[in-house]
């Protein structure tokens, strides 16, 4: 009896762990980087299909649903702040905004939401001049779109404009009809820029030039090489180059990529390293010469970890 008493008493408790586990991760907030990983490919369909900006529909989901954060997001799907108005026969969920117990469209998923502001930009007569702006004037759509009233806010053009801005959504709008839906990541190929305060070291007997960034050396890899071609190169391992770098069996070398061939170094000189939009924790890595492993246990983040624009990144101790 005491047995099945404590096997009973260890369920309930592991159940109601379990529960605030659960309520814990519901109310884990999206950051801005999330939002725009989840809705970016939505946002540049509906772009393609309506002629309105990536960039602006994403800056307008942000800052309307706080990053999908918002009441009205969470619990509508609504996430551009679109009212009932007249006519609208589907779902409403009311709340306070301008006034008390306002009427707010209700959708049955995010999806439906940004295909319903764009049906709603063009479906509407105040807001034909602005499909004459060019589809990469976003700066033109956001003083637009307040003039023709879509909010209230008289900050609302630079809001928009700063969010743009500040994660590069206009990269997004240069992919109006190619028929891609993601931006190429950022590479070291073919651009052979050598990092800030890294240093010219030597050109080997076979031509290869070597520089030094943070007192570790390193090259720039030729169009063939292999782990097996550069550990040869330099009397080191194949393993070695492939741990100084990050790289997995299966990767290959790109032409101009930056490849160590020494061990990076567990802190800098530098104090720390502001993040610009789309740098991950590698990129530092690579620009600083220092190990991803320290980077992570400096900043109490992981390797795949999301960065975000004027994040400071400790660089040691």
């Amino acid at each position: 009896m005491r047995i099945y008493n404590f096997i009973l008493l260890a369920f309930f408790l592991f159940a109601g762990a379990a529960t605030e586990l659960s309520a814990q991760n519901s109310n884990k907030r999206m950051t801005k980087q999330e939002y725009i990983d989840k809705y970016d490919e939505i946002a540049i369909d509906e772009m393609n299909k309506f002629g309105i900006p990536a960039s602006i529909t994403l800056a307008q989901g942000m800052l309307e649903s706080a990053n999908g954060n918002s009441t009205l997001a969470r619990k509508a799907n609504n996430h551009f702040g679109i009212k009932c108005h007249k006519g609208w026969t589907g779902k409403s969920f009311h709340m306070d905004d301008d006034a008390k117990n306002e009427c707010f469209r209700k959708y049955k998923d995010p999806l439906t939401s940004f295909k319903d502001h764009s049906e709603f930009l063009t479906g509407r007569q105040r807001y034909a001049f602005l499909f004459d702006l060019d589809i990469t004037d976003y700066k033109g759509w956001a003083y637009g779109l307040k003039k023709a009233g879509y909010a209230t806010n008289p900050k609302y053009p630079q809001l928009l404009i700063k969010i743009i801005e500040d994660y590069g959504l206009y990269e997004y709008d240069k992919l109006y009809k190619t028929g891609r839906t993601k931006l190429a990541k950022k590479t070291n190929a073919n651009k052979e820029t050598v990092p800030e305060k890294a240093k010219f070291v030597k050109t080997t007997q076979s031509g290869v030039k070597v520089y030094s960034n943070n007192g570790v050396k390193f090259i720039f890899a030729k169009k063939g090489d292999t782990p097996y071609s550069i550990a040869k190169e330099f009397d080191i391992y194949q393993y070695q180059v492939r741990k100084y770098n990050h790289l997995r069996r299966k990767d290959k070398i790109e032409e101009g990529q930056i490849i160590y061939i020494e061990k990076k170094k567990n802190s800098s000189r530098m104090k720390y390293h502001i993040v610009q939009p789309g740098e991950t924790l590698y990129d530092i890595s690579e620009k600083y010469a220092v190990r991803l492993k320290k980077l992570c246990k400096y900043n109490n983040l992981s390797k795949n970890a999301k960065l975000y624009p004027d994040q400071k990144i400790k660089l040691r101790k």
